[in-house]
């Protein structure tokens, strides 16, 4: 998913160990931790351990921060996918490959996942600014590879692939709330071939 570059904001292609990134590192601790509207940008200049201005240097506000983390990590997350989608051809496969991605990405960093699953869907005002920009690339993903599905005739062409992209996706986001909200120590990556296959099951002609 790309990124615009600005002034003000951090890109992914800038290295680990710039000062925006660990910005945005101490941002997704203390949001997932203290909560979004707990958290007060000298909160994080301090977790970071910088001066508050600096803060101000790399992004506009608070708001901001959650944006990039948001813009961070889908960006980093659909480079990945790209990469390891390379040479896999089999429609079904990648459907596998994209949920193990999804859900081994949060599953990582649970800080992560509390903002993206939790903190993230406070704002009616973030959801909607999420749910048509950088998000839409990730379903399209998903789709087209339900469409490939379809057109081989493997699953059943009924059914509108935006829709079972959509379900699909809502199924891998319900496991990683519930992995969050339960503080399971399992691990979450390893649910999405069985989310799969029930959905791979459900498709079948």
């Amino acid at each position: 998913m790309p990124v615009v570059a600005s002034p003000r904001r951090l890109t992914r292609t800038q290295p680990a160990g710039d000062k925006g990134e660990l910005i945005l590192r101490a941002a997704t601790k203390l949001f997932a931790r203290r909560g979004f509207f707990n958290t007060q940008v000298a909160d994080v200049a301090r977790e970071a351990g910088i001066a508050a201005g600096t803060v101000y240097l790399y992004f506009k506000s608070k708001d901001d921060l959650l944006i990039s983390i948001f813009e961070r990590t889908m960006g980093q997350g659909m480079d990945e996918v790209r990469r390891a989608l390379t040479d896999v051809t089999d429609p079904v496969e990648r459907l596998r490959v994209l949920a193990r991605l999804h859900l081994s990405r949060l599953g990582a960093d649970r800080d992560l996942a509390v903002v993206f699953q939790v903190e993230l869907r406070q704002s009616i005002k973030f959801m909607e600014h999420f749910s048509s920009s950088l998000l839409q690339d990730y379903l399209h993903t998903l789709r087209d590879a339900i469409g490939d599905a379809q057109r081989a005739g493997r699953f059943r062409r009924e059914v509108s692939a935006t829709f079972a992209a959509k379900a699909l996706f809502g199924a891998l986001d319900e496991m990683a709330t519930n992995w969050v909200l339960s503080r399971k120590r399992s691990a979450l990556a390893g649910q999405a071939d069985d989310v799969v296959t029930l959905f791979v099951n459900g498709m079948k002609l």
